[in-house]
């Protein structure tokens, strides 16, 4: 992307040069503007839009926001962003790098479970009860409700042992680890079909080839969604700037 034309707000842009200083299309500009994306343009006499560089800033804020967490998603926080203080902005846009840093880790945990499941037949004597998790302890550490795991277990993705006569819920090193596959899949869009046959193809030759590259897919777009959302920063920087300015009447 090409550099403002100035850092001044009040320099008049046009809708082509709002354009071609964003990266979108003339019309793609007038339709963020009509979803909020952009606040609206103020207008001249004769009817033309009349931008600022904060325009711009603010596309490019929502290309990156969009990569990073999706276009709805993206127009809900820049309108918030044009409000809230310093403090809850830099607090919301922390919060977007926390959520894709605890995806690729659990997706990075995914595929030490995949390893560890290759190598079931050599390790599973050496598990040791300390291992196992309850499913409240599973849950927490998967980030899903409790209910999940039951609706996994009943869909015949993850299989629990039982144990004590309550007949609770015991995940071992296995369990816990299909569990870890199971949570990136579907964090990574996989439907309940699509992850039963996934899980179900594990013992078969091809079976962990194929969900290693999906895993590995999962961790590509994770990263490529970091990025988008590290190019938006000085973007990101001066939306949240010119919320803080007082305004003007």
């Amino acid at each position: 992307m090409g550099e403002l034309v100035s850092g001044s707000q009040r320099v008049p842009l046009r809708t082509t040069d709002v354009a071609m200083q964003s990266g979108y299309s003339v019309q793609q500009v007038r339709d963020l503007e009509r979803l909020g994306v952009i606040p609206p343009a103020a207008r001249s006499s004769n009817g033309y839009r009349s931008y600022t560089p904060l325009h711009v800033h603010a596309l490019r804020a929502y290309r990156g926001l969009a990569g990073a967490v999706g276009p709805v998603t993206a127009r809900q926080m820049l309108a918030e962003l044009r409000t809230e203080t310093i403090a809850e902005a830099a607090s919301a846009i922390n919060t977007v790098h926390v959520r894709l840093a605890r995806e690729r880790e659990e997706a990075l945990r995914a595929q030490q479970a995949l390893r560890a499941i290759r190598a079931e037949a050599n390790t599973s004597e050496f598990e040791q009860d300390s291992d196992a998790m309850t499913i409240t302890e599973l849950a927490g550490a998967l980030n899903v409700r409790s209910s999940t795991l039951r609706f996994w277990e009943q869909e015949g993705l993850v299989t629990p042992e039982r144990v004590t006569s309550l007949q609770a819920r015991r995940y071992g090193l296995a369990a816990a680890g299909a569990a870890r596959i199971v949570a990136a899949l579907r964090s990574a869009g996989y439907g309940i079909p699509a992850v039963r046959e996934i899980m179900g193809s594990l013992h078969r030759l091809d079976g962990p080839g194929e969900t290693q590259r999906i895993l590995q897919q999962r961790l590509d777009q994770i990263a490529t969604r970091t990025v988008a959302l590290l190019r938006a920063g000085a973007d990101l920087a001066a939306v949240v700037a010119a919320a803080q300015e007082p305004t003007t009447t």
